[in-house]
């Protein structure tokens, strides 16, 4: 097993992976988005307290839920390039740092819509809210902590460090409404043993959480191989694609 994945720290194997997986990752996500969404905004039953309000949580808790595993995703990476000195894993770091920035972006947004009606307030210093900010923060360190050094090997270092500190804040947004006082509600998805949601509102969400979780991959693995070929720019193998894509394209 670990034969099979040392392989993939070599740039070029991560990159035919990468090729491999990119539109698998495309297509299921469409497809899921797609039935996920329109299942949940048009066909499942209205909250018998929010109403109609409550059908933002088909983007708000996918998003709520991915930018912490997201983080998680960078961290393993960040700590696989810092004990097993794969160039690879930094990139993969880095190339899923804005999208997971992005998304808590989204959840932070969409969680400030839901609130106004709910709260009548946009935003509070809840322990959830805030922490989910720091979230982001910790995004944007990384992000510009590796743009800080020419050489992306310490960069990667510096910012995987960063990235494994940051850690820390996961369990925090997960259990500061079991730790704190908190407006945020509790958990619902995530009581796998008697969720407290209805099958019919919990199954779109469901399908949504997938098809964002595929899209994040999509997009990161996209990111991951223009972040391979900036690096290795260079390499014989680099040059060998480039110049059978320009032929290509030049025959089309």
């Amino acid at each position: 097993m670990w034969k099979w994945l040392n392989q993939y720290a070599k740039p070029e194997a991560a990159f035919n992976l990468c090729r491999r997986l990119l539109p698998w990752f495309g297509w299921l996500s469409g497809l899921c988005l797609t039935v996920g969404t329109v299942w949940g905004l048009a066909y499942a039953p209205a909250d018998y307290q929010q109403g109609d309000s409550f059908r933002i949580i088909y983007i708000h808790v996918p998003s709520a839920i991915l930018s912490m595993s997201g983080y998680a995703a960078m961290a393993v990476a960040a700590l696989v390039g810092l004990v097993w000195q794969w160039r690879t894993a930094y990139m993969t770091m880095i190339a899923i740092a804005p999208v997971g920035a992005v998304v808590t972006f989204i959840a932070l947004f969409t969680g400030a819509a839901w609130g106004k009606p709910m709260w009548g307030t946009w935003w509070v210093w809840d322990a959830r809210l805030t922490s989910e900010l720091i979230l982001l923060f910790l995004y944007f360190g990384v992000i510009a902590l590796y743009a800080a050094f020419d050489d992306k090997q310490q960069g990667g270092k510096a910012a995987g460090v960063m990235a494994l500190v940051g850690v820390v804040n996961l369990p925090i947004i997960h259990f500061s409404v079991e730790w704190w006082n908190t407006l945020h509600q509790g958990a619902t998805i995530t009581k796998f043993g008697k969720p407290s949601i209805a099958p019919e509102m919990l199954w779109p969400l469901l399908i949504n959480l997938l098809g964002m979780a595929l899209f994040m991959a999509a997009v990161s693995v996209h990111r991951l191989q223009n972040e391979i070929l900036r690096r290795e720019l260079h390499r014989p193998w680099v040059m060998s694609l480039l110049h059978h894509n320009g032929e290509k394209s030049r025959a089309v």
